[in-house]
């Protein structure tokens, strides 16, 4: 059975983007995309929101000697991986090993998670809420930026109980420390 892996960067405060929607104080530096194309290399599929999948569909064109090793080592992870897209409102994907569900179906997940040799990804803070709520979240990693953005998208659900252990934790020299909770035994 597959892990469901839920990986986030975030503020120090506990945000993904700032209250006008902007990441931009988020972009990983060399050490720390290199780390992160290492936790994704187990991933085989990932799970998105509209907005998530939009943001990183870009992957699918990056590469070349004109981006640096790291960028293409993580585009040829994403365009490995399969995608389903969560959406009311997408008319239709545009990347290959990509497929489109109209409703987020707690008991496909499971069942994706049991029939799947590679983990499973979710990207997006109201999808990742779906999958919380679900109780199929199974290791949370946080790469926590040193900035304090005030306000905007919570990295984390309201309303949900989840006990997690730290199995590991790594700082970086540009100050971002990754943490690496998973779920407690019951």
């Amino acid at each position: 059975m597959s892990r469901l892996v839920y990986s986030t960067i975030c503020s120090l405060d506990g945000y993904i983007a700032d209250a006008d929607g902007k990441f931009d104080w988020a972009e990983p530096d060399p050490e720390v995309h290199a780390f992160v194309n290492d936790l994704e290399r187990a991933v085989g599929t990932y799970l998105y929101g509209r907005r998530t999948y939009e943001v990183m569909a870009v992957w699918q064109t990056i590469g070349g000697p004109e981006h640096p090793a790291v960028e293409n080592d993580y585009a040829d992870i994403w365009r490995a991986a399969d995608k389903i897209v969560y959406s009311t409102t997408l008319e239709a994907v545009s990347t290959p090993r990509t497929r489109l569900e109209r409703a987020f179906d707690p008991t496909a997940v499971q069942q994706l998670k049991e029939s799947s040799d590679r983990d499973l990804g979710v990207g997006g803070a109201a999808l990742a809420a779906s999958v919380f709520r679900a109780g199929l979240v199974d290791e949370v990693h946080h790469l926590v930026h040193p900035v304090v953005v005030g306000g905007g998208t919570r990295a984390l659900p309201d309303g949900v109980r989840l006990d997690l252990e730290l199995v590991d934790e790594r700082r970086f020299a540009g100050g971002v420390v990754h943490l690496h909770h998973r779920r407690r035994s019951s």
